[in-house]
């Protein structure tokens, strides 16, 4: 006897479904990777998870009013955290799985989960991903900047910095109601190609709110139409890693967590927080 596989969106015989309710049966019937009705976020769910966003744009304000030549990556660590604590939040972060700090600090080459410390100081010229994640009232927010020290930096980390904020950009613009996660990555990724760079295959963005990682996973390359079936009221990141050079990467080996890319050529990421709405995104992170 074949046994059939629990049905996401099964609604018991007698209970009339709701509109929406027979939009996810119809596209579930048809074979769709269609989300769970936890990810679905309620309108209550969504306002807590927007004001933990506020906060954690907070924090990230403050690092672009602060960072300079000759700070180390511990000061941002510490900014982070006396921020987000004097705000009656946490940041998540910190000992998540082991990782030691509050924020990531990814200093050229490095990737993502830089470990910030004393030892390295920011110097003139220098790309950094400054990665901010904040619990407030029990929900999460998730959002990333690069920073260019001192202001300006080499022709060719320049446009790679500007290149990937237009990766997120256009990821954003591709993301449709009822379309589909791949089709955020396939936009990224043309883009990145046209520009010469690559994406990271390693990593991606990923629902949040609730919990710090939760479904979908959301590459930054693919195809059109494949993924997860974007609805209304799902909350995740979107955080296109590109590279100068080749995709691949490795983790450094002493602390098991800075990503780098493997032929030591610069990498620059942003994110934000969206929640998927009836019009298309809106970011929660501003």
């Amino acid at each position: 006897m074949v046994k059939r596989k629990k049905r996401k969106w099964y609604v018991p015989e007698g209970v009339e479904p709701t509109d929406f309710e027979r939009v996810m049966m119809a596209y579930e019937n048809k074979g769709c990777l269609v989300p769970s009705r936890s990810l679905i976020k309620t309108p209550e769910q969504i306002e807590g998870i927007r004001k933990s966003g506020v906060v954690n744009t907070g924090v990230l304000d403050l690092v672009e009013r602060e960072i300079h030549p000759g700070m180390s990556t511990l000061e941002i660590d510490k900014l982070v955290f006396d921020y987000t604590i004097s705000h009656g939040a946490v940041p998540a972060p910190l000992n998540y799985e082991g990782f030691p700090k509050s924020v990531c600090t990814s200093i050229n080459e490095v990737v993502c989960h830089g470990i910030p410390s004393e030892f390295d100081i920011l110097e003139e010229g220098d790309i950094v991903n400054v990665d901010v994640s904040t619990i407030l009232d029990g929900y999460y927010s998730d959002a990333s900047r690069m920073f260019v020290v001192g202001g300006t930096t080499t022709p060719e980390k320049q446009k790679l910095v500007d290149v990937a904020r237009e990766c997120l950009q256009i990821g954003m613009q591709a993301a449709k109601p009822y379309g589909f996660v791949g089709d955020i990555g396939h936009a990224i990724e043309q883009h990145a190609r046209k520009n010469g760079f690559s994406v990271v295959r390693d990593l991606c963005g990923h629902g949040v709110g609730l919990e710090f990682h939760e479904e979908p996973e959301v590459l930054h390359y693919g195809k059109k139409g494949t993924g997860m079936l974007l609805v209304p009221g799902m909350v995740f990141t979107i955080e296109p890693m590109i590279n100068m050079g080749d995709w691949r990467v490795f983790v450094d080996e002493e602390d098991g967590w800075t990503v780098v890319t493997e032929d030591e050529l610069p990498s620059a990421q942003w994110e934000h927080t969206f929640v998927m709405t009836e019009n298309g995104l809106e970011i929660l992170t501003y």
